[in-house]
């Protein structure tokens, strides 16, 4: 069975015995996604290092980029927006190693939410830091409750791997107000929102697959196959 890792998040207690107390962790959903597309997930905390990231990435088949904080426009070149979120600095860098790691160890990445805004700075690209930047009217990109409800249309590039999991047009979840802005060179957008967002994208001639979406098909994959789909294609890419 193949081992799929997935990046971690550090989160700090708000109340109780220990407020400000940091602690590791990821949403459950992206656990019962991997289980139920067929791996055993492996759940990455992060850690301080490149060569403690190189350690964890080399037991596993894959890595999947979840979501969570705001990433640090510094990273990109800009001063934080008057709507900026939280950022943590020790969750880019973690990010950025497991990309630059996972690359080099030849990894199928898969990247949710911030996962491809992360993956697209770590490639050179930019991000909208809250989507008020973007000119011109908006389709709903931050629906609220019931995560996994659909709730906005993306239409998918012909040939890519989105059209061929999701079909020329699919309803999807959003819960974002960061996006891109700049697609990193080494990208191609393979799935757009009515209103131009950028909602996937796939790396150049890659093989195997690097792939990301701006929505949360981990929210979904109970309901929807196609995004349970999206898990498989990260486990059954050399079959």
């Amino acid at each position: 069975m193949k081992r799929i890792a997935i990046g971690g998040n550090i989160d700090f207690m708000r109340d109780g015995m220990f407020p400000g107390y940091a602690k590791a962790y990821v949403n459950e959903d992206y656990i019962a996604a991997v289980e139920a597309a067929g791996a055993a997930p492996i759940v990455l905390p992060v850690v301080h290092s490149r060569r403690l990231v190189r350690e964890q990435l080399e037991c596993t088949d894959g890595l999947i980029l979840s979501g969570g904080w705001d990433v640090d426009p510094l990273r990109f070149g800009e001063e934080p927006h008057e709507k900026l979120g939280e950022t943590l600095p020790e969750r880019d860098a973690h990010d950025l190693w497991l990309i630059e790691m996972a690359l080099d160890l030849k990894l199928p990445i898969f990247g949710i939410c911030r996962g491809i805004q992360i993956l697209n700075v770590a490639l050179g690209g930019t991000l909208y830091q809250d989507m008020s930047e973007k000119e011109g009217p908006r389709v709903r990109h931050w629906q609220g409750a019931h995560p996994d409800q659909a709730t906005h249309t993306v239409e998918t590039a012909e040939g890519s791997l989105m059209r061929s999991i999701l079909g020329k047009e699919h309803v999807t979840n959003s819960f974002h107000h960061m996006a891109i802005k700049e697609l990193a060179p080494s990208l191609f957008a393979t799935a757009i929102a009515k209103d131009g967002t950028i909602e996937a994208v796939e790396y150049k001639e890659s093989f195997p697959p690097v792939y990301a979406v701006q929505w949360h098909p981990e929210m979904m994959h109970r309901k929807d196959g196609a995004m349970l789909a999206l898990f498989r294609c990260l486990i059954e890419w050399d079959s």
